[in-house]
């Protein structure tokens, strides 16, 4: 059963920073078997307000894997980057 990573960014506060956080997230998602879905793209609010600017849809092999993934010491120095220079919410989810 796949697991999945929704994540949504807003206030990004240095987009040289950014881009960097992007480059070197891939590879370390990909270590772990994961696939970018949805990274960015155009979306409409629908329903309810959407704050969030940037939408990010990652699968994994596993639920197992995406939280062995989160937790995973190269992943630590990278994941800050992001936190430190945006607002962002983040889930974990088991699919069906």
């Amino acid at each position: 059963m796949s697991g999945y990573v929704i994540a949504q960014i807003k206030d990004i506060k240095d987009k040289e920073i950014y881009k960097q956080y992007v480059s070197k997230v891939t590879p370390i998602v990909e270590k772990f078997g994961g696939k970018f879905l949805v990274r960015g793209g155009e979306f409409q609010t629908v329903e309810g307000n959407w704050e969030h600017t940037r939408n990010i849809l990652i699968q994994f092999p596993s639920y197992e894997k995406a939280l062995e993934w989160y937790n995973s010491d190269e992943l630590k120095p990278v994941k800050q980057m992001r936190l430190d220079n945006s607002t962002s919410n983040s889930i974990i989810i088991k699919g069906v």
